[in-house]
C-alpha cells in the first residue's frame, strides 16, 4: 500500500503569505516579492530546490557512508535558473556538493550521485524530466 504524506498550509495575512508544517516538525513561512507578498518567507521555488538539495544530499551521505567512506563536512549549493516567461519554473539547475573526507575518491562520489539521482532521491526523479539538474563536485582532503 502507498504511503500518505500530509501537509497543512494556512494564510496568515491578507496577501500571499502562508505557513506550512508537517507532522510536529516545526512550521514554515512562504511568502512571495513585493508587490504580491512581503517577501518574509520562502517562495516555492526556493523550497523546491532546498528539498532537492536535502533530498540529494541525503542519499548521497548514506550512500558513501554504506561504502564506508567517513565524511566530516558535507555541503550542498543549489542554484536555479528560472524561465522568464509564465510559469516561471526552473530551466536549469546546479547542484554543487562539496565534502570534507580522508577515503572519498572521484568514483565514489560519482557513483552516490548517480544512485542518488537514478534510484534513491524522490524530489530528483520528480524533477529530472522537467528539468535539466547539472551536478559538479568538489572533495576536500581532512
Amino acid at each position: 500500500m502507498a504511503e500518505q504524506l500530509e501537509v497543512n498550509v494556512n494564510l496568515t495575512n491578507q496577501k500571499v503569505q502562508f505557513t506550512g508544517v508537517s507532522r510536529s516538525n516545526p512550521s514554515i513561512t512562504f511568502d512571495y516579492d513585493p508587490p504580491l507578498g512581503d517577501g518574509q518567507g520562502y517562495t516555492g521555488l526556493e523550497m523546491l530546490l532546498m528539498s532537492l538539495a536535502a533530498c540529494s544530499g541525503t542519499s548521497i551521505v548514506a550512500l558513501l557512508r554504506n561504502m564506508n567512506k567517513s565524511i566530516s563536512e558535507f555541503k550542498v549549493n543549489g542554484k536555479g535558473i528560472r524561465r522568464t516567461e509564465h510559469p516561471t519554473s526552473f530551466q536549469k539547475i546546479f547542484l554543487e556538493y562539496t565534502l570534507n573526507s580522508k577515503d572519498v575518491e572521484n568514483k565514489h562520489i560519482q557513483e552516490a550521485i548517480q544512485l542518488s539521482e537514478e534510484k534513491f532521491c524522490p524530489v530528483w526523479a520528480m524533477v529530472k524530466n522537467n528539468v535539466e539538474v547539472v551536478t559538479e563536485y568538489k572533495i576536500i582532503a581532512s
